[in-house]
């Protein structure tokens, strides 16, 4: 696994993406139901926002996950708890399943993510709100030191729902340093397809 980081293009990566977001494995980042022109459309929103950025993972040059990183104080979350200096929010979506699954894998991309938004010393503390029911990503998080914070009341990913119950959680520098060593020493069976 060599993985490395580039921006999304909306218009070039859609199709991948799509192919992604569109699967029932991806159901929490509420886009099962999404044409191809809805990525391009939602991604060049993000391209211009001016305060969240998309990046396609790579793993030895091949699509494997998408990382969003945003400012917690230019989003729903900013009337939900008190953002501090050096926050930044993140949101994570594994490639799906595929036909030979590597275990440790999604530790290791959440290792990867981890470790590209800490290389800014100017982020201090890394923040993610999945569903609460996306118990699956609640036990990665914890892996790579996320402690929860609570549940707390977001707009609606999915449009087919009213709100969003999230599990606000908050991983320091620190606390991420801290798991290094026992993932390395211990790689667990995730595999791909987890979304935060």
């Amino acid at each position: 696994m060599s993985f490395t980081f580039r921006l999304v293009n909306p218009v070039d990566d859609a199709p991948v993406l799509h192919s992604w977001v569109s699967q029932e494995y991806a159901r929490f980042w509420g886009m099962v139901s999404s044409t191809e022109q809805d990525v391009v459309e939602e991604y060049s929103k993000i391209a211009a926002s001016g305060h969240h950025q998309a990046f396609l993972g790579l793993d030895d040059g091949d699509p494997a996950f998408l990382m969003e990183r945003y400012l917690p104080e230019s989003s729903p979350l900013a009337d939900v708890y008190e953002v501090q200096p050096g926050d930044v929010g993140m949101h994570l979506l594994v490639s799906p399943p595929n036909f030979d699954p590597q275990p440790g894998y999604t530790t290791a991309v959440m290792q990867a993510v981890m470790t590209e938004l800490f290389a800014d010393p100017a982020n201090q503390r890394v923040v993610v709100e999945p569903d609460a029911r996306n118990h699956k990503i609640h036990v990665l998080n914890e892996k790579v030191g996320f402690r929860p914070h609570g549940v707390v009341t977001l707009p609606a990913v999915d449009p087919a729902e009213d709100h969003k119950k999230a599990l606000l959680s908050f991983c320091t520098r620190e606390d991420f340093l801290a798991t290094l060593t026992p993932i390395l020493a211990a790689p667990t069976a995730a595999t791909r397809g987890a979304s935060l």
